[in-house]
């Protein structure tokens, strides 16, 4: 200290490694506070995104008018979450969500991101939820070839992370390589047309007779970040005029 206070090369220098340290170490939090800040930012967007969304579910018209948003008469709710944990390279594939039962999340949930579909709400707790994937073989999926009415199921067969496959889809179907796959009409659970993917390969099940088709998904399961949870407000009502009827059929 006396030598730095009593020459002044060894004081400038002494003030100068001083600064780079501060600097430094001021750099590093500015760091932190713009990562942080970026953190909200991302969730802002989320935000808006979810709102956007509810808006396009919920409208058939080609054009909405974001002014006249708060009046729609809703048929789904749209919540944004974060990722927080993510299995894919199982037979059974579950991910973890940063929201739950205090955001109203409950099981039988749709969840999406911006390119297609993710999965469904298995279980909640006050502040996660777990989803089953849509790589998982036991989580079957209403899908439709996109502007057709021909409908199957989306299902995975355990080998890759990239594909799922439609099932059950009618020979009678027109389709080709290259062609999007959307959830279907027949779904409690999805709006009609969520992406999913495009066809890859097409197949005949011989003991059905019936196309099974490989579907490259939109969706990149291995690196999600931001997601969707779907609430239709209506299932309910659904499912018990639909079993009345059914109940009514079986008589």
């Amino acid at each position: 200290m006396l030598t730095i206070q009593s020459h002044s090369y060894h004081r400038s220098q002494y003030i100068h490694s001083a600064n780079s340290i501060s600097g430094y170490t001021y750099e590093k939090i500015n760091n932190v506070r713009e990562y942080f800040g970026l953190r909200a930012k991302n969730e802002e967007l989320a935000l808006e995104n979810a709102r956007l969304k509810e808006l396009l579910f919920n409208t058939k018209d080609t054009v909405i008018d974001l002014k006249s948003a708060p009046s729609f008469a809703t048929d789904f709710r749209v919540i944004p979450a974060r990722v927080i944990k993510n299995s894919y390279e199982k037979q059974e594939n579950y991910i973890t969500l940063d929201r739950g039962n205090l955001k109203g999340i409950k099981g039988d949930m749709g969840v999406i991101s911006d390119r297609g579909v993710v999965g469904i709400v298995d279980k909640t707790t006050k502040n996660f939820a777990t989803v089953i994937s849509i790589l998982h073989t036991n989580n079957p999926i209403n899908g439709k070839i996109k502007n057709s009415n021909h409908f199957g199921s989306i299902t995975w067969d355990g080998k890759n992370t990239g594909y799922v496959q439609l099932i059950d889809v009618p020979k009678l179907a027109t389709l080709k390589k290259g062609d999007t796959i959307v959830t279907g009409g027949q779904s409690y659970i999805f709006p009609e047309n969520i992406p999913v993917g495009k066809i890859d390969k097409i197949f005949i099940d011989k003991s059905t007779n019936k196309f099974v088709i490989n579907v490259r998904l939109f969706n990149d399961m291995t690196n999600l970040g931001y997601v969707y949870i779907i609430e239709n407000k209506k299932r309910k009502e659904k499912e018990i005029l639909e079993a009345a009827s059914e109940k009514e059929v079986n008589k």
